[in-house]
């Protein structure tokens, strides 16, 4: 009828470096990307912001215009 002792102690360190270990998975995922794959974001970022600056129209202020 008597179970295995447990220290609890040691069953909460073990948890919380099984719940940290999940966490840095998770961000692996997330946030792990190769040099290349950031310097491809930039490049498409840049390109894209490139193209919209050069499609805006510079508003015609009023003491420009002729009477």
């Amino acid at each position: 009828m008597t179970g295995d002792v447990v220290n609890l102690r040691q069953f909460r360190k073990q948890k919380a470096r099984s719940e940290k270990d999940r966490q840095a998975e998770q961000n692996r995922i997330s946030f792990g990307r190769t040099k290349a794959e950031k310097m491809l974001t930039r490049a498409l970022n840049d390109k894209a912001e490139k193209t919209l600056d050069q499609s805006k129209r510079e508003p015609t202020r009023a003491s420009d215009e002729p009477d």
